[in-house]
């Protein structure tokens, strides 16, 4: 029996040993396969990266170009000509920004369903409805010969690289993961990516139909209070049934309220060096890659141009040359009107004007759906405009808004960008900027003879007889037509002026006297302020003084309001902790310092002043179309501060109960949020920046390979010259300064510049998210227009 056992035990062991062995073959197995595909998975997307170094040949060519990538990322792209030069520009703009051109021209064009699915439907029938390809195809018809070569070279060099790498099977992974490639890049492409720049600049459409919405809903007076301009000719309004517009453009792309930049130069006489200064940041949507991609040109025949361009276009939008630098800010005229059409019940197809049925014109979109249908989509498209109130569904209805834009008109920016890069004086310069017509913009300029310049340049519709862009007009009189645009030589300019330094920061841009209507809607004054209020107090201004305004923090809207908040609360019952808020702010510097608890309880103060006054009243597929609603917010404290009265203030019981109930909600919140101990709270635990990728919301898989820095804390706000405007669910910093620039034309090869989050596109390249802390920190890195060190690539032509 002893012996049975331990034979049993002996068999027992050797089962367990064999099996353990097997079981370490197994993991041994699965670890070897794994670290396989890894390898090979690495080995895949490697194939993908930049390439930065070597010889390569490009048949295309007619003679070799050499492409110096510097240490920040930055290709200098140097040829014998033009047309080399824009085959190479597109070639690296493909190599290195591929898959974000891929979705530019898809988004702008309306055909992102193609590849994303049935989710994109509706963004797809607002954009074809706008038409933005339809209006490029239009302005490539009327571009000149040179232009249109610079754009074919640009789109030889894209496909060029395309055709590679599909050869190579060597595209960015991102098309892997959605199971697509590129088609063929076109002219028109890059077209409808510089349309795509007016659309995401807006023109106050939504203002007007928002009003229009005020005005069916509440009194007059009480509609009147959150208008952006008080009407001294009160417009008629149509009945409410008539027209729903939240139901119209409940899945209407909103660009952001606070689409905006700052931008200023300084004399020589205020300038350390005796020679003007130039500082430019376009705030726009931060994400990664970045919206812009910095490149350096240099061809023969003398064109040596830098600074920034959207990937997928060619030249440099904004930036220097040898000569001369500019910026923009966004001017944000009235450029949109919204018309009120009435429609033939005998036929749909027809709309009334001037006591006539006129036929309206009807385009086919058909959009092609991943893994569904194709819908058969058509747009109505009136003597203004297309239709916008039934892009998500035909309503039948007899009464619809169409909208007249400048952008839907043939136009031509790249023929002014050609002609900046090469301008040597504010005299040239001026020449290539009658040409840019779409968006809109305030440029400023700084060239080394020691001008400095400003105008308000673009395409502005003459608003006659009282009609001020402020609600939607009938659009079946004749009277209601835009009969001209402000002249080119009588639009906003100065040239020198005593005062030795001009800034634009989306502010009003001309006086009460200038004879033309530009906007209603001006961004709010704070930042413009404080960059004056720096300006002014100096003489001998540097490049780093330049990028510390940049950076600057001071926020004048917390400054003009605390002061207000603690007068009017100074007689209320408040709880400890509310008392220890409000002299938190008391003893503030009102710097929104990402360390400091104050910004954290005065920006989430004013959010639940705005959410107490409007939320009860105003639906959320409202208030995304109430743009100004900071602006109105304000004016309805400054109104209720003066003594006066505000209908929305005194509804909610009054300034006193507004302000108290909404600092117990405040603090109620923030303590469950960050703890009892409100010394120990920071703006930056809730404002933070991530630069997300746009496949990074898929899974947090992806998340993790694409977003390869975790968010950082930053300072800041959205009426700080540093502009970090934020989600305010989340705190998410997803606006702002998406490039920052500053130049001493006393050396003009020299540019200061901060890219965020960084140069490429590929998430393994050193130079993806390398600038993330750099744009929280305020590090720019110098780029020169003569460097001569980095990574050599030598493009060459066939042999």
């Amino acid at each position: 029996m002893a012996k049975r056992k331990k034979a049993y035990e002996t068999l027992s062991k050797k089962k367990r040993f064999r099996k353990k062995k097997i079981s370490i073959g197994i993991l041994g197995f699965i670890i070897v396969l794994g670290l396989a595909v890894a390898f090979f998975v690495n080995g895949y997307i490697n194939k993908s990266l930049p390439t930065t170094e070597g010889t390569m040949e490009l048949s295309i060519l007619e003679n070799e170009v050499t492409v110096i990538t510097d240490e920040d990322g930055v290709p200098h792209i140097r040829a014998d000509n033009a047309r080399d030069l824009y085959i190479a520009q597109g070639y690296i703009q493909a190599d290195r920004r591929m898959f974000q051109m891929e979705l530019s021209r898809r988004q702008a064009s309306g055909t992102l369903s193609e590849v994303v699915g049935e989710d994109a439907v509706n963004q797809d029938k607002y954009f074809r409805t706008l038409g933005l390809r339809r209006a490029a195809e239009e302005s490539y018809e009327v571009y000149s010969d040179e232009s249109i070569e610079v754009l074919e070279a640009f789109a030889e060099g894209v496909n060029a690289y395309m055709k590679e790498a599909k050869a190579n099977n060597s595209l960015p992974i991102e098309f892997t993961l959605m199971d697509f490639e590129p088609e063929e890049w076109t002219p028109v492409d890059s077209l409808t990516i510089g349309k795509f720049m007016a659309f995401d600049l807006g023109g106050h459409w939504e203002q007007q139909a928002f009003n229009y919405y005020l005005l069916n809903k509440y009194d007059k007076e009480k509609a009147y209070e959150l208008f952006p301009a008080y009407p001294e000719n009160r417009p008629t309004i149509i009945q409410e049934d008539e027209l729903d517009i939240a139901a119209s453009f409940e899945h209407a792309v909103i660009p952001h309220p606070f689409n905006g930049s700052n931008n200023w130069v300084v004399s020589g006489d205020k300038t350390a060096s005796g020679m003007p200064l130039l500082a430019d940041d376009p705030h726009l949507g931060l994400a990664t890659p970045s919206i812009w991609l910095q490149m350096h040109l240099e061809s023969h025949d003398g064109l040596n141009v830098g600074g920034v361009i959207f990937a997928g276009v060619p030249g440099i939008i904004l930036g220097h040359n040898d000569q001369i630098a500019w910026g923009v800010t966004n001017t944000g005229p009235d450029v949109q009107q919204l018309y009120i059409e009435k429609r033939n019940p005998d036929n749909p197809n027809e709309f009334l004007y001037e006591d006539e049925w006129e036929e309206a014109v009807m385009i086919e979109e058909p959009i092609k759906v991943k893994d569904a249908e194709t819908i058969d989509y058509e747009v109505t498209k009136t003597r203004h405009g297309p239709i916008v109130s039934e892009f998500a569904e035909d309503t039948g209805a007899d009464t619809v808004l169409s909208l007249r834009w400048t952008a839907l008109d043939p136009s031509t920016e790249l023929e002014a960008i050609m002609e900046m890069n090469r301008a040597a004086d504010w005299e040239e310069f001026e020449e290539g900027l009658e040409k840019f017509l779409v968006p809109a913009q305030n440029f400023v300029f700084a060239s080394n003879d020691g001008t400095i310049a400003f105008k308000a340049n673009g395409k502005i519709p003459i608003y006659e007889d009282g009609k001020d862009a402020l609600l939607p007009l009938n659009g079946w009189e004749a009277e209601n037509e835009w009969q001209d645009f402000i002249p080119f030589d009588e639009l906003p300019s100065v040239v020198n002026p005593e005062k030795g330094f001009i800034a634009t920061a989306n502010n009003k841009v001309a006086p009460d006297d200038y004879p033309y209507h530009i906007s209603n809607v001006w961004a709010q004054p704070y930042r413009y302020e404080r960059i004056a209020e720096v300006l002014e107090s100096g003489d001998d201004f540097t490049t780093e003084e330049m990028q510390d305004l940049q950076m600057d923090q001071t926020d004048l809207r917390a400054r003009e309001f605390v002061p207000l908040f603690q007068d009017v609360l100074a007689g209320e019952v408040l709880t400890e902790q509310e008392q220890d808020a409000v002299q938190l702010l008391a003893d503030w510097d009102f710097v929104m310092d990402k360390d400091a608890p104050q910004p954290l309880i005065f920006e989430r103060w004013m959010r639940e002043i705005q959410n107490r006054i409007y939320r009860q009243e105003i639906p959320s597929t409202m208030r995304g179309l109430f743009s100004t609603q900071s602006q109105a917010t304000e004016n309805l404290l400054r109104t209720a501060f003066h003594g006066e009265d505000s209908i929305w203030i005194e509804e909610n019981g009054g300034l006193e109960e507004v302000l108290a109930n909404s600092l117990k909600t405040t603090v109620e919140k923030l303590t469950e949020e960050h703890g009892e101990d409100m010394s120990a709270w920071t703006w930056g635990d809730y404002h933070q920046v991530q630069f997300n990728h746009p496949l990074s919301g898929i899974s947090p898989f992806l998340a993790f390979f694409f977003n390869r820095e975790d968010a950082l804390p930053v300072g800041g706000s959205g009426v700080t010259p540093m502009a970090a405007s934020y989600h305010s669910e989340t705190g998410e910093v997803d606006h702002g300064a998406s490039w920052r620039f500053v130049i001493d034309t006393n050396d003009m090869h020299a540019g200061y510049h901060i890219v965020g989050p960084g140069q490429d596109g590929h998430f393994k390249s050193e130079w993806y998210q390398d600038q993330m802390s750099d744009w929280v920190e305020g590090n720019y890195h110098e780029t020169r227009l003569d460097e001569t060190s980095g990574l050599e690539l030598r493009l060459t032509p066939e042999e």
